[in-house]
């Protein structure tokens, strides 16, 4: 187990506004390990950013304490903190030079003048912008521009580094650039990055560790293999990635019925004949030719989506989302199948409740618009 560097114990955050009634973060417990890099990860207004905020000392909890290194610092100011953040809008000087904007935090501190110069010439290195101190501002581009904050950041030798939805005035392709960019920097830095994004696929490509967060409560952490293929819930699973989650029954301890069949499965201790939520992944879907004792639909849409083709099944009062790199024409009968391993079941939760009925109202669409059609 990795040192503990940033504990959270029981945070809870109310603001005197409208929405006062409903608190921002609901007694969130977490831990952050040295070297790692953490990602909160959820939809607007779940929190994630007024977590960070508390780490960073620029919230104060209503309720709860922040430990760094095992001492609390819940009243320590954020400029005492050995924490530095960067801001979506990087915040740098326009009128200063690359050099100087990662130069300005040392300079502030009286640090001696070779000193700065021989450490802004290792951050460059270190954000592949060797070659650019003299530059101003303005003629970089948004990913330059990021790097150079990430830059500016690090020199200060922060023990975490904050960074609050960095990537998101960026385009696509530079922001998967940046990915891996940040994550390069963050491996030889060594330092603790605390990232903040609404992005799964942000997440599950650079983090350590991923933590979900919904409605001012953490829903789940893990790795991201164990978010992706474990979810615990069906917030979790409708949110990192694309799922079919619907309505099962556990017949008995590695069986579960499911689009009228029974099928094979690795889950146990839910109890016989109790009424489940089960998830699956589109990539885990198998469509066949129709055969006996397996769910029999039809192919709605096919899309072709370079590396696969995504199809719409209906069947029954259900609409499976199926990626294939087999073409089946929209028509087609086929049967549905998936592998034991690949059936995650879970507790029934309000959150299913609402994806599953979003899923029956597209359905209910679908017969809607091929109504249409006929007329």
């Amino acid at each position: 187990m990795g040192e503990h560097i940033i504990e959270l114990v029981n945070i809870f955050k109310q603001f005197n506004d409208a929405h006062a009634d409903r608190p921002v973060l609901n007694n969130i417990n977490l831990y952050i390990n040295r070297n790692e890099f953490l990602t909160l990860l959820g939809p607007s207004g779940c929190g994630k950013t007024t977590t960070l905020r508390i780490v960073g000392g620029f919230e104060t909890p209503t309720r709860g304490d922040v430990f760094y290194l095992g001492k609390r610092i819940n009243d320590v100011p954020s400029y005492k903190r050995n924490i530095n953040t960067v801001f979506q809008r990087y915040a740098l000087f326009p009128n200063m030079t690359v050099e100087q904007n990662i130069a300005f935090g040392p300079t502030i501190k009286k640090w001696d003048k070779s000193d700065i110069s021989k450490q802004v010439q290792q951050m460059l290195e270190l954000v592949n912008l060797v070659g650019y101190g003299k530059r101003t501002i303005d003629t970089l581009s948004g990913g330059q521009q990021q790097r150079v904050a990430v830059a500016r950041a690090l020199i200060n030798k922060p023990d975490v580094l904050l960074l609050d939805e960095p990537l998101g005035a960026l385009d696509l392709k530079l922001r998967k650039e940046m990915q891996y960019e940040l994550k390069r920097i963050q491996v030889e830095s060594g330092i603790t990055f605390l990232y903040v994004t609404h992005d799964q696929e942000e997440a599950l490509t650079m983090s350590d560790t991923i933590a979900v967060m919904n409605e001012g409560v953490i829903q789940q952490i893990g790795t991201p293999e164990a978010i992706y293929n474990e979810p615990t819930n069906a917030f979790v699973a409708d949110f990192i990635g694309e799922s079919n989650i619907m309505r099962a029954v556990m017949i008995k301890d590695y069986l579960v019925r499911f689009l009228g069949c029974e099928f094979p499965c690795i889950d146990a201790g839910f109890g016989n004949g109790r009424e489940v939520d089960i998830v699956l992944r589109p990539e885990d879907i198998e469509l066949t030719e129709p055969r006996e004792g397996r769910p029999v639909g039809e192919i709605a849409s096919s899309l072709f989506k370079g590396v696969h083709y995504e199809m719409r099944v209906v069947c029954g009062d259900e609409l499976i989302l199926s990626h294939s790199t087999r073409y089946f024409e929209p028509g087609t009968k086929v049967s549905i199948d998936v592998l034991p391993e690949n059936i995650q079941v879970m507790e029934i939760s309000t959150s299913s409740d609402t994806i599953i009925g979003a899923k029956r109202a597209q359905l209910q669409n679908l017969y809607r618009e091929n109504a249409g059609g006929d007329d």
